[in-house]
């Protein structure tokens, strides 16, 4: 995939952010408002710095786009106090002027709105291909011979890795058959024999390839992890059967293939659903759906084209912001540090709660109320937290139980400082792990408390049906 992170993604994000997230703009002073918007612009900036100059990626893609979003809510909510869009490409944009314009893609949330703009083209000469998750790249070849390889940079300039793509065998360096001038447009991406992306997720490929071209010099063996999936021959003919055609008889069969007719949103999804569960030889984000006719390539521009969009796969990772900080207590007097998010999706899970692991790490991480994080699932269910994004620029304190007070020989009775410990004693005593008590949870256990009828560990065992018909929440 391609960050494509200029001013048009902003123009995308800010009408996204201006309808998911109407009417939740952060209660804030000028002051504070004017703090958190350049904080989070300079993490932007440094960012974009370390993935353009540096090829790494400090933060999950999903993360990067999910917090340049919050930025453009933000504006949206504080514009006097907003600094202006981040430099997306201000040190991406090389010397070296690419003959065709890299465009980049609009991204539709879900299958209605491609649906929706694929009905607008009346759902013909539509085709769909994966959408290969590494770094563009433009080559030019004369007379067959690879002649130049020209970095994405800002989409009009960028830089020469001709010098590199000699070293890359899955560049070709001569194209049999080929007219005397072609341009072709595609991604350069890191190899992954049997990629399962429901299974294995973005596993850093475009990070590790990244890095690779952004190397001084680039070595055989990492060379040989390197891929190539053409997705455009700007200059060739101008229906998507010729191009596909004038691809297989140049030798790039290999990606031709991965470009299907789709006249409906079920051709599309049923492409993309292969493409997510099924082995790849490259990670993928999402799918990319293509009118077959299109303007010629010398009036491409550098911003999302009216004739191409994109449809990502669901997040691995999510942006999440800390309403609260609780802390649960557990039968043996372990504290369990549990954040309160505001709602966030993740895959098909809506995620409110998260919790740290530990008193220790929470105290590591200093997660307080305002903060953003990144979250993850593990086994596909369980929400996980996997690191602080950044850090409210004011800090709410947060009350924290005495680590000291309880232990596993505390609290066996109700005490002013025992409910909870003495509620998770109830708790395990009749769950699996303990009596395996069918259909007594929580919420009776706390009944019998609050209604007086249980004030020690095994008072349950001396009521009557008459008494546990008389509380509130049990009896009829």
């Amino acid at each position: 995939m391609r960050r494509e992170r200029q001013g048009w993604v902003f123009c995308v994000l800010m009408a996204v952010a201006q309808v998911a997230l109407a009417g939740s703009c952060p209660a804030w002073s000028p002051v504070q408002a004017k703090q958190e918007l350049a904080a989070l612009h300079d993490r932007l900036d440094r960012w974009n710095h370390d993935y353009r100059v540096n090829g790494q990626s400090a933060v999950d893609d999903a993360v990067y786009d999910q917090s340049l979003a919050r930025f453009a809510q933000w504006s949206r909510c504080f514009p006097e106090q907003a600094p202006p869009m981040p430099r997306h490409l201000a040190d991406a944009s090389g010397t070296v002027r690419a003959p065709v314009a890299q465009t980049g893609l609009a991204k539709l949330p879900d299958a209605k709105a491609l649906a929706a703009w694929m009905r607008a083209r009346g759902n013909r000469d539509l085709w769909v291909q994966p959408k290969a998750d590494g770094v563009a790249v433009t080559l030019v070849y004369v007379g067959g011979r690879l002649q130049q390889a020209i970095s994405r940079g800002d989409g009009v300039h960028g830089s020469d890795w001709t010098t590199k793509a000699m070293r890359i065998a899955a560049i070709p360096k001569q194209l049999p058959h080929a007219p005397a001038r072609v341009i072709l447009q595609g991604e350069i991406y890191w190899r992954l024999p049997d990629h399962v992306q429901s299974r294995d997720g973005g596993v850093n490929a475009r990070s590790a390839v990244a890095g690779a071209l952004a190397r001084a010099v680039l070595d055989d063996a990492t060379a040989a992890h390197i891929g190539l999936f053409v997705w455009d021959w700007p200059n060739g003919p101008a229906d998507m059967p010729a191009r596909l055609a004038g691809m297989r008889r140049m030798g790039l069969g290999d990606s031709a293939d991965y470009t299907h007719p789709a006249t409906s949103i079920d051709e599309v999804e049923r492409w993309r659903t292969q493409w997510y569960r099924h082995p790849m030889p490259f990670a993928a984000d999402g799918t990319v759906v293509r009118q077959g006719h299109r303007p010629p390539g010398p009036q491409w521009e550098p911003a999302p084209p009216a004739w191409a969009v994109a449809w990502k796969y669901p997040a691995a990772q999510a942006l999440a912001e800390v309403r609260a900080v609780d802390f649960t207590l557990g039968r043996t007097g372990r504290i369990t540090p549990v954040l309160e998010l505001v709602p966030v999706q993740l895959g098909d899970h809506r995620v409110q709660r998260v919790g740290v692991g530990s008193l220790r790490r929470w105290r590591e991480l200093d997660i307080r109320p305002g903060d953003q994080v990144e979250i993850a699932l593990a086994g596909l269910t369980i929400p996980r937290l996997q690191a602080v994004v950044w850090r409210t620029a004011q800090r709410a304190p947060v009350e924290v139980p005495d680590p000291h007070a309880h232990d596993v020989a505390t609290c066996w009775q109700v005490a002013p400082d025992c409910r909870r410990q003495f509620l998770a004693r109830l708790e395990w005593l009749g769950s699996r792990q303990g009596l395996q008590f069918s259909g007594v949870g929580t919420a009776t256990w706390q009944a019998l408390i609050d209604a007086g009828k249980v004030r020690h560990l095994l008072d349950w065992l001396a009521l009557t049906p008459e008494q546990l018909a008389s509380v509130p929440g049990i009896g009829a």
